[in-house]
């Protein structure tokens, strides 16, 4: 079961850490989103500056102690996005980026 967190609290926590929002990709994953989804780099990045974004804690792909998380939000096209992501040495591992479905956009839309 997925567990909504307070989009401010998180972010907080991931700016404390990291000190500003650096990202990193594994090269194989970035093309397969921009081949596959028709989500680019930035594009994907974007998500996390929508105000309206929610994050939550994605229980069923995190393993031992990297945890992961789901995120939901704008991106500067204007499309709503699913984002899978984890942290990683101080920085933001995006491991998938797509357009979000119906019912993920109802999830964002609360």
């Amino acid at each position: 079961m997925s567990v909504v967190l307070d989009t401010t609290e998180i972010l907080g926590i991931i700016r404390a850490v990291l000190k500003e929002l650096n990202f990193d990709w594994d090269q194989w994953n970035l093309q397969k989103n921009e081949a596959k989804h028709g989500v680019s780099r930035l594009e994907a990045e974007s998500v996390f500056f929508d105000p309206a974004h929610k994050i939550f804690k994605d229980e069923k792909h995190s393993r031992g102690t990297e945890l992961r998380y789901v995120l939901y939000g704008k991106s500067l096209e204007a499309r709503i996005l699913m984002l899978g992501f984890t942290i990683r040495k101080d920085r933001i591992r995006i491991i998938t980026a797509r357009t979000a479905s119906r019912k993920e956009r109802a999830v964002y839309a609360k």
